[in-house]
């Protein structure tokens, strides 16, 4: 026999950025993962069930037991067999997945770490317009929740804390060298295009709810998030989805690809604009992405049901704008949300063309492991729905260290200076909004 989740409905006057903000922030739970898309925030509160995947296996809990096991060939088979059985009815996981999954769906050598943590909230907070939807498995967590939303009600936006200051320098001439030496790769056969990123610290204790609230009100995202999972700490504004999938299997894809910044000056903004539709280094960069969006999808989907529904529109993301287009297909009824993941894990935009020859170049000039930057944060259902956002345009914290990263699509025709720039014009697009954490020392702007 399943468990079942208890309802209750509420009304708010409070702006729904505020509200899940207030309960990330209010302690009801260690775990805790905010996430908005279009029309729907949801926040996420405790672990009814999860699931882990590192290096070497699968690991399981529901309601309180788990079993584990090794996984051979690639992991998901194994982590959609354990959803499939979740003693709990009408479930909604959240989570996210590294970069390097996509290694291990490729079947390449890999490194230790975390490649995939979902977990099914005990609590499940639903904000559309003013109306809130409550559920819990138990109910003091619904009664928990009521309570935090009163004060949340009474209380005002957090205000007064400090900016901190980044270094956006912080290994700048190292990137230029990568490039040059990527762009020799490139132009020598090796591969078509990769996507080249750089970590930049943050050297002061942050606030992450308070500066997810701020970056939100600066940001207008495809996608946003907070989350605190397992010792790691990250939001950010996603600037297009991986893969989304309707519960009657219609499939979509959005890649960017193609980037100038974004100023506030409506002359600037223009001219970068156009700039941007007619360059050609960015136009051929944007094309491949798509092609393989393209070629991606027609393995889950049906193949004459492929089709680009929007290409190479402009789409406006907090410091910078992109060229955007979607393509979208329709998968048989033998086909589920995890077969279109697979297929298109992970986004070409943020890996390379192709993509196991982008990863390894990635792997030489990196030398790092990405974790959550370039994976996705995952929103999927029982019901065949699932919504993975890519992570970007986000700030991390894990072991006693906070952090950025930013990237740069590398082609033939990219120039070091320019890639650098373009990897600051993103970085901005968060770096803006960190707020320290009262009493703590550091730079500060």
């Amino acid at each position: 026999m399943k468990t079942h989740y208890r309802s209750a409905v509420m009304e708010s006057a409070r702006e729904p950025l505020d509200i899940a903000v207030g309960l990330a922030a209010a302690g009801l739970s260690g775990t805790s993962v905010v996430h908005e898309a279009p029309g729907e925030w949801s926040i996420a509160l405790g672990v009814a069930a999860e699931v882990i995947v590192d290096a070497h296996s699968v690991r399981c809990t529901s309601l309180g037991v788990t079993h584990e096991e090794e996984w051979f060939g690639e992991p998901l088979t194994a982590v959609q067999k354990c959803l499939s059985e979740l003693p709990i009815s009408d479930w909604t996981a959240y989570g996210w997945c590294a970069f390097e999954l996509s290694h291990a769906i490729a079947g390449m050598t890999l490194e230790e770490g975390t490649l995939l943590h979902l977990v099914v909230p005990e609590t499940e907070v639903r904000l559309t317009g003013s109306r809130i939807y409550l559920r819990s498995l138990a109910s003091a967590g619904l009664a928990a929740v009521e309570d935090a939303l009163a004060r949340i009600a009474a209380d005002p936006p957090p205000a007064g804390l400090l900016p901190v200051r980044v270094d956006l320098e912080s290994g700048a001439e190292t990137y230029r060298q990568h490039v040059a030496s990527l762009v020799d790769e490139i132009r020598a056969g090796k591969l078509q295009k990769a996507i080249l990123s750089r970590e930049v610290p943050v050297g002061t204790e942050i606030d992450f709810a308070a500066s997810y609230r701020k970056g939100r009100l600066e940001n207008n995202p495809a996608r946003s998030f907070l989350l605190d999972m397992a010792g790691l700490r990250c939001f950010g504004f996603s600037p297009e989805t991986v893969v989304e999938v309707s519960s009657d299997r219609r499939v979509a894809s959005q890649p960017l690809a193609g980037t100038r910044a974004l100023t506030g000056d409506p002359d600037l903004d223009h001219k970068l604009r156009e700039e941007l539709l007619s360059d050609p280094k960015e136009l051929h960069e944007h094309a491949i992405s798509v092609k393989v969006a393209v070629d991606e999808l027609i393995g889950p989907c049906k193949p004459d049901s492929v089709v680009v529904e929007e290409y190479m529109s402009i789409k406006e993301r907090g410091s910078v704008q992109h060229l955007a287009s979607r393509v979208v297909g329709q998968m048989p009824l033998e086909a589920g949300p995890w077969d279109a993941f697979a297929a298109v894990f992970p986004a070409v935009t943020a890996s390379g063309v192709p993509k196991r020859a982008a990863y390894q170049a990635i792997q030489r000039h990196e030398q790092s492991r990405r974790g959550p930057y370039a994976g996705a944060v995952l929103k999927v259902a029982e019901d065949g729905t699932m919504d993975a956002a890519l992570v970007l345009r986000s700030v991390y914290a894990q072991g006693g260290r906070t952090w950025l990263r930013a990237g740069a699509g590398i082609v033939g025709h990219s120039h070091p200076d320019r890639e650098l720039e373009e990897t600051r014009e993103k970085l901005r697009s968060v770096a803006t909004s960190l707020l320290a954490q009262p009493n703590t020392a550091g730079p500060h702007a």
